[in-house]
């Protein structure tokens, strides 16, 4: 058996096509159900998110897998092959995992080490799950790599530092103020980027928000989502001396404050800090107004530039993790390699339990003036011996199976215990999870030397061969 991944992600789709590919919540239960009807597909979940589409699947045969799985996302979606092939990567074995625990770490994200991710794996591994599309590889892969996820944001600091232009402006006023409990906002300007900073920092606690816009409407708008108040660039300015950070974004070609406006503002709130973040170009506030004492002016380059540095922190952090990820791999393939013996091995211990009961029934039949307790000790004595005859080849075959002949070595271990007959009847257990562990692909790749493998972009004939 086998572990692939298809998908399209935000580095390889731009959102008109990744839209055509997005799962409502409410359909993925029909979804899961269809994908599991395709050929070769034994397991499977879906992770759709707006940044990407994945179709993981645990598959019986490499051979035209992506074809079936084209074939699926054709039929569900109504897209033909031709509009989305060009834009679909495809990873199998280590790869997939691999792919799958830098996801879940938010290693692939498009803001490195961002944490929505992992409730959203969790999230489509649990309604595979519910829909009874996960087994014994996925249940243990997905909650492996959620796992994973957590201890990434728990032992590292990936997540700590701000990686936006706007989160980065609510972190420099954390510095000033601490917390925003009771503060006042001012928005000069209703754009976009404007928009974001006031979202963070409303979330951090400031107690009212002002919208100040020259087009009224646009302020009354943007006001409603935050329960501020809308106002007038004019009107706004008057009242410089009742907030304690402005937020400026609006366009204008000159100054919209002045560092003269600034000072007569701080005159009217003696010893309380104002904190200014100009995120327009050109600048909407004079930057003389730094020198007013109290006031905290920042522009757009010095957020990009503490934005860069946070990157790079979180790509140091990113190694780290790459460290963790390789030693999870690790762990699963073990993990796989003994899920690929244990049907052999409990064949061998149902045979050795047949064996001993038959003697000792055949052992008590033959003396029948031994007591209740003499039996038990008779029992655990020669349980005993069997228990330790089967050891040392138990742990040899454990071993072997895990090398590059362990499909070979399970065979001889089979005919020399003679369990051809057990395995058969199925008496070593789910004869199912008897199969290779995947072929360790890429185990030669530096950890830490990449956030994120390479896509396989398919070309249409070779994504109709799979």
């Amino acid at each position: 058996m086998h572990i692939v991944v298809v998908g399209l992600n935000y580095r390889t789709a731009p959102v008109a096509v990744r839209e055509q590919f997005a799962f409502a919540d409410q359909d993925l239960p029909e979804a899961l159900h269809q994908l599991m009807k395709t050929k070769s597909v034994l397991e499977g979940v879906i992770v759709a998110t707006c940044n990407r589409t994945e179709i993981y699947v645990v598959v019986d045969r490499l051979h035209m897998c992506g074809y079936f799985i084209r074939s699926f996302m054709e039929q569900w979606f109504g897209v033909r092959s031709e509009q989305f092939t060009q834009h679909m990567y495809i990873y199998e074995d280590e790869q997939a995992m691999a792919h799958l625990m830098r996801v879940t770490c938010g290693l692939d994200s498009m803001v490195i080490g961002e944490t929505q991710i992992l409730g959203q794996v969790k999230s489509s591994f649990l309604t595979a799950q519910a829909e009874g599309a996960t087994a014994t590889w996925f249940n243990r892969l997905f909650k492996q790599a959620v796992t994973l996820g957590k201890r990434a944001h728990s032992e590292t600091s990936i997540g700590e530092s701000a990686v936006s232009v706007s989160y980065a402006a609510v972190e420099l006023g954390k510095r000033i103020f601490g917390m925003f409990t009771d503060k006042r906002v001012l928005i000069l300007g209703a754009g976009k980027m404007s928009e974001l900073t006031v979202k963070h920092l409303y979330s951090s606690g400031a107690a009212e928000v002002i919208v100040a816009n020259r087009t009224l409407s646009r302020a009354v708008e943007l006001a409603e989502k935050f329960s501020g108040r809308p106002s007038t660039i004019e009107e706004a300015l008057r009242h410089l001396d009742e907030v304690d950070i402005i937020i400026s974004s609006t366009g204008a070609e000159g100054y919209v404050l002045t560092a003269d406006q600034v000072a007569e503002g701080m005159r009217r709130r003696p010893s309380r800090p104002l904190f200014m973040i100009d995120i327009a170009v050109p600048r909407d506030i004079d930057p003389a107004a730094a020198s007013v004492p109290d006031v905290f002016l920042y522009d757009i380059d010095d957020l990009e530039g503490i934005v860069e540095n946070n990157l790079e922190m979180r790509r140091s952090e990113a190694a780290k993790i790459e460290v963790m990820i390789r030693a999870e791999l690790d762990d699963f393939q073990l993990w796989l390699k003994t899920l690929g013996v244990r049907p052999v091995i409990r064949a061998l211990q149902d045979k050795s339990n047949a064996i001993h009961e038959e003697t000792m029934d055949s052992l008590f039949n033959k003396l029948p003036e031994l007591d209740e307790h003499q039996r038990k000790v008779i029992r655990r004595l020669t349980k005993s011996i069997v228990n330790q005859m089967m050891h040392d080849p138990i742990n040899v075959i454990k071993e072997l199976s895990g090398g590059k002949q362990g499909n070979e070595a399970l065979e001889y271990f089979s005919k020399i215990f003679a369990l051809e007959e057990q395995l058969e009847s199925g008496a070593g257990g789910d004869s199912s999870t008897v199969a290779a562990p995947p072929a360790r692909q890429g185990a030669d790749r530096p950890a830490g030397s990449e956030f994120s493998l390479p896509p396989t972009v398919f070309s249409p004939a070779g994504f109709m061969g799979g």
